[in-house]
This record gives structure tokens, sequence and C-alpha cells, in this order.
């Protein structure tokens, strides 16, 4: 059947309307579209200046670290160029000793230096006044730690003696919180100090001073015989000037001298063989009490004065003032001239001094009761008084007024654990011995 001219006419209507609906559907679709590229450019656009920022932070980053790098290396030449030079110095002050005193020394003298001037000053001034005439056997060195212009200045001024200077621009850190780095740095000068002079400069033995220190008229004739002790006596690590107990009221006789198994330290000698056993094995730090292990010195003894030839009068320092009134102050400074080269020291090798000092403490008066210390104070010829153990030796101690510490078993001044003093200066002698000393010595209990 044919259709109407009308049907045909809405036919073509809703064709139009679908065809509209479709191109509205079409362009609303394209813009959605175009706002979503539009963003994802946008976006891009974004993400490339942020990368572009990114390569710039970077890349001056990169010219910074260049910077530094650069700057490192300057640093490096230079504290090379300052090596050199402080060389050179050592070598010049060193040639110049060399030529003028032709005699091969006793032992070079180092003093060790740090940031006071006027302690070192005093040290100085104490040591040339008994060391020119002996200059030739006992040529001097100053050690500085650090670059204290003072103290280069002050050392610099005696051109009688060689002056080095230890620059370590690292950063010192400690192994336990709360540590003071000052010992660290002490520690590390030492090994510095002692390689320059037994490795670098080539002597047989070194005697360290500190910059704290005045020495006794006799202190070089002394030195000069104990360098025959240390070559010909392999049991004997070190020769010190130096008494623990050396306090006015406990020294008597100048020219005693004793062995020791704790050591004294303060003015100190040791030769070339024993520094290239310690050297290697050196600590970071308590240089001093690492001596005084067992394990380190090896039953082998240090000969101690009974008198002191060496003085200290450093209140203020790295220990801050440690034992100072009570130990330090009071020390008896030797003051008069011993002549070492006529004096018969024999009694110090090892089996004459173990027997002679196994019989002196043998037949000393032994005090056993508990009125022992009373006794002691009143009574006419010499006496031993036993401890039992570390903490009746330090009342006994604390009682006549001695040091009471103990380092790795041993009390200072100690040998085969007896403790030597005089009493109230006068030539009686007391003996504090351990519970196993007598055996040690060889020598049988009156």
């Amino acid at each position: 059947m044919a259709r109407s001219p009308c049907d045909i006419r809405l036919l073509l209507l809703a064709a139009a309307v679908a065809f509209i609906y479709i191109q509205v559907r079409l362009f609303a679709s394209q813009s959605h579209h175009a706002e979503r590229l539009a963003e994802a450019e946008k976006s891009e656009s974004r993400c490339t200046s942020q990368l572009r920022s990114m390569i710039d932070q970077v890349s001056m980053q990169q010219e910074k670290i260049a910077a530094l790098e650069e700057m490192k290396i300057r640093q490096d030449e230079e504290r090379v160029q300052l090596k050199i030079l402080i060389q050179d110095l050592e070598k010049r002050s060193l040639q110049t000793l060399v030529n003028k005193n032709v005699q091969v020394p006793v032992a070079a003298v180092v003093i060790m230096a740090c940031n006071r001037p006027d302690y070192l000053q005093r040290t100085v001034e104490s040591i040339l006044k008994y060391q020119k005439t002996v200059a030739s056997k006992f040529p001097l060195f100053i050690s500085q730690d650090g670059t204290n212009g003072d103290v280069k200045k002050k050392a610099l001024s005696y051109t009688q003696i060689t002056f080095m200077q230890h620059v370590d621009l690292e950063p010192m850190r400690t192994e336990r919180p709360g540590e003071l780095t000052a010992y660290y740095k002490i520690a590390k000068h030492y090994k510095w100090a002692l390689d320059a002079l037994f490795i670098k400069h080539n002597f047989d033995r070194v005697i360290i001073l500190e910059d704290d220190m005045e020495i006794a008229p006799d202190f070089f004739d002394y030195f000069e015989v104990a360098a025959k002790l240390l070559d010909n006596d392999k049991t004997i690590m070190a020769v010190s000037s130096w008494n623990d107990n050396g306090q006015k009221q406990f020294v008597h006789d100048p020219k005693a001298l004793y062995r020791s198994d704790f050591f004294p330290g303060l003015g100190w000698m040791l030769t070339k063989p024993t520094w290239m056993e310690l050297s290697p094995k050196w600590p970071k730090a308590y240089w001093d009490d690492w001596v005084r292990l067992k394990e380190v010195h090896r039953d082998r003894q240090f000969i101690r004065p009974e008198v002191c030839r060496t003085y200290n009068f450093g209140e203020h320092g790295s220990s801050m003032g440690q034992f100072f009134q009570q130990y330090l102050e009071p020390i008896k400074l030797n003051d008069v001239h011993i002549d070492w080269n006529s004096e018969d020291l024999s009694y110090l090798k090892e089996d004459k001094f173990l027997i002679q000092f196994g019989e002196d403490v043998a037949s000393a008066t032994p005090l056993h009761r508990s009125d022992a210390l009373l006794k002691a104070h009143n009574m006419n010829v010499d006496v031993r008084i036993q401890y039992d153990d570390q903490g009746d030796f330090e009342r006994i101690a604390r009682h006549f007024g001695i040091f009471e510490e103990w380092k790795d078993g041993v009390p200072r001044a100690a040998y085969k654990g007896v403790v030597v003093f005089r009493y109230k200066s006068s030539s009686r002698r007391i003996y504090l011995v351990g519970p196993d000393s007598l055996h040690q010595l060889g020598a049988k209990q009156g």
C-alpha cells in the first residue's frame, strides 16, 4: 500500500531529529575529549617544567660538589706543603745540631707541648740550666701538638732546640660517650713524636718530658748512667725520673734507686727496640695506663729513684689537676748533685736486686696485730705490714698518706707487691707487703 505524503514528511522529520541529536552528541563528546587533551597537555607542561627544575638543581649540586672537591684538593696540597715546610725546618735544625756536635748522643730529649706557652717557658728554662754543658749528649726537641701560635713562637725562639709540629686536621672521635678527646690527642701525638725521633731521626734512646716539668741538677747524669742499664739489662723496660710516693715526708736517700713493676712515667727514657715493639700496637688513648698492663710490659720492670728528678707543676691540664695538691705539689725534687758515674749500680740487676730487696723486706720487723699501724709510728726500726687485698692496701695507704691507686693488680711504685717508703723523711723504711710478696722475693718470713 502506498504511503501518504504526510507519513513521508513525518519520517523525514524524525530522521532529521535523530541526525541533529547524533551531531549534538558527537560535538559534546569531542568537546569533552578536547578538554581532557588540553588538561593532559597542561600536565605534561608542568612535568616538563618540574623536570627542568630538577635538572637545574642537580646541575647546581654537581657544581657545588666539583667546587668542594677542588677545595679539598687545594687543602690537601696546602697540607702537603705545610708538612714539607715542617720537615724542612726539622732537617735544617737537626743538621745544624749534627754539624755542631759530632758526638753520638746518649738520648734525644723531647718536651711534649700543646697550648701552654707559659708552662713551656718554665720547663725549657729549667732544662737549659743543666743541659747546656751536655747539649751534645742530649739534643733537645720540642714537639707541639696542634697550631697554637704562642706555643710555636715560644718554641722557635730557642735557637738551640729543634722544633717539631704535629698537625692533625682529622676530627677526633672517642670510643665511649663522655670521654675527653684530649687523651686521644695526647696518645696520637706521642706516637707521632716517638716515631719521628726513633725512625726518622734514628736516635737510640729518647727521654720524654712534658711541658709542665722542672728537672733536678743531676737529671742528665742520672739518665746517662741509666742508658747503660737499659742497654745491658733487657728485663728493664724503661727508666723513670719519678717516684709516685716521692713526697717530702716519704723520701730520704737521693742515691737510692729501685726496680718497680709499675710504670711511673713523668720523665722517662726508653730504647729504640722497645719503641719498635710498642709502636705498632700503640693505643688510641690512655697510653700510660696501657703501658702498665702486664700483657704490655711482660714481666719487665722500670727503674725509679727514691727522690724524684722531675717536678710536675702542672695543676692545669688535660687531667684537670687530678691528685695535684695531695700527691704532686708536695713532691721533693732532688736538689743535690750526685756523681752517678762513680756510683756502682750493679745492685739493680734483676738477680741481685731480687735477693737484696727480699732480704731487706724479710729483715724488717713484722707488725701483725690490729695495732700495727700505731706501732709503726712508735718504732725506730724498719717495719713491714702485710695487707690482704687491694681494699686492705688502700686502707693502710690512706692511713700513711701514700698513693692508694692500683693498675692491673699492681699498686703504684710496687715491686713484687711491696711498696716501700720512708717514715717522716728519716732513714726508717716502712714496707707494705702483699700476701704473696715474700714468696715472690724468695725470702723467708721472719
